[in-house]
């Protein structure tokens, strides 16, 4: 049996209703969706940090706790969630858990503040690195704890090793009975649209950790509230999980209808439009093409020292692809001691697409960033590479771009086959929408 029909099946079964903006509580069998405001008279949209402020942080209240979190966890006014907790006397932060580019990320200078021995000046607190010193909060730090917060801006697109982290934290938590209380934020790509495969198991990595299609339209409270009632953490754990809800955010929104402040989620994202062509061009990294690292529009553009420009915008023009159009660029990637991995071609001159999204309703990155790719190596079969290992397979989550690139046969056929993976999750996830 198709495992996405498997888990339909099983996920019918969970006790559960909605909460909205009229406040409904839907009820799950290891999950607490906890009771806001009913806040529908105002326009705004509210993050979990924002209610738990209005909350004056009862549920952190005389407690020690690690918060998993980065530069994007700030309230309606940009401030950072450490910075508004700072004056709250009776809460400890012991700990701060910092994913795969840190507690501020590369781009803050506030990163800088960071002492060799791992110390966060403000709070006094640890910095536990999870992506390159611990995989999991190590013993130490869960028996010192009473709960863990985790608060932060997810992509919208799976690729992010985010999810797996926040993975393995809950695999702690759970090992030493230590609660998780989620601060939920929109998904910045809306939330109505589902696009792209769902990973095989064979596949799965840490950019594809889970049974996620590359664009899946869930907030991160979602994503939580799906992997603790499936038991998508190791041997089938739970645990106490409690889910602080938005307020009056709806389905249908981009990012910039929030009114909510930018903070970059990742580096070399430099507004919502970057975020949005992510989701389909962060496939090249599994070939050997450079995507404006090295460049001021990273992810925008497309280019090699080899490439044929002017004949590949001709063939892109025969697909009418919507909300989007190209246009032939020359540039030379210039790499930074502020990032640390060298641009591919680093200090080459390079022949380049670059993208500009005209619609952003109706712009399909996935399907843009594929049809560019086969392209590519359709006109270029001896300058194309796919990086090692087949790398390209764990990003896309199956080996079916590779393989309809290297039977010659036109990228049209790639959304047929991912069609079912979208129809079959949109039904499994739609007993875990709290909105």
């Amino acid at each position: 049996m198709n495992i996405l029909r498997t888990l339909s099946i099983i996920i019918f079964l969970l006790p559960a209703l909605v909460i909205g903006k009229d406040s409904i509580i839907k009820r799950f069998n290891h999950t607490k969706i906890i009771s806001i405001p009913d806040l529908s008279f105002l326009d705004e949209v509210y993050t979990g940090l924002d209610i738990l402020e209005q909350m004056d942080f009862k549920l952190l209240k005389n407690k020690t706790i690690a918060i998993l979190t980065n530069q994007t966890a700030i309230n309606k006014n940009g401030i950072h969630l450490l910075d508004i907790i700072r004056d709250q006397k009776d809460i400890k932060i012991s700990f701060l858990l910092a994913f795969e580019h840190g507690v501020w990320g590369i781009d803050d200078n506030r990163s800088k503040m960071i002492s060799r021995d791992k110390i966060e000046p403000v709070h006094g607190a640890m910095v536990i690195d999870l992506f390159n010193t611990y995989l999991y909060p190590p013993r130490w730090v869960m028996d010192k704890i009473d709960l863990i917060l985790v608060d932060f801006q997810e992509t919208g697109s799976r690729y992010s090793t985010f999810l797996a982290t926040m993975t393995k934290v809950f695999e702690s938590a759970s090992n030493h009975n230590v609660p998780v209380l989620i601060l939920d934020r929109p998904n910045p790509i809306r939330g109505d649209v589902v696009d792209g495969p769902v990973p095989r198991t064979e596949f799965q990595s840490f950019e594809s950790y889970h049974l996620l299609p590359i664009r899946h339209g869930l907030t991160i409270g979602e994503i939580a509230l799906i992997i603790n009632e499936m038991g998508w953490v190791n041997n089938s754990k739970r645990i106490d999980l409690s889910i602080l809800p938005l307020s009056n955010w709806d389905r249908d929104m981009w990012f910039e209808n929030t009114s909510l402040i930018w903070r970059n989620p990742l580096p070399y994202i430099r507004d919502p439009i970057s975020l949005l062509v992510y989701g389909g061009m962060y496939l090249f990294k599994g070939t050997n093409m450079n995507i404006g690292f090295g460049t001021k529009t990273p992810y925008m553009l497309v280019g090699a020292p080899w490439l044929e420009t002017s004949f590949l915008m001709k063939k892109l023009a025969a697909f009418n692809l919507p909300g989007v159009i190209f246009k032939d660029v020359k540039y030379r990637p210039n790499g930074s001691v502020y990032h640390s991995i060298a641009p591919k071609y680093d200090g080459k001159s390079c022949s380049g697409i670059k993208i500009k999204v005209i619609d952003k309703n109706i712009y399909d990155p996935i399907r843009t960033a594929i049809t560019m790719m086969i392209l590519i190596q359709k006109l270029h079969p001896h300058q194309f590479k796919w990086a090692d290992n087949d790398y390209i397979d764990k990003l896309y989550g199956t080996n079916d771009l590779r393989i309809i690139s290297a039977q010659g046969k036109s990228s049209e056929n790639l959304p047929a086959i991912w069609a079912r993976d979208v129809y079959e999750f949109s039904e499994f996830r739609s007993k875990f929408l709290m909105y």
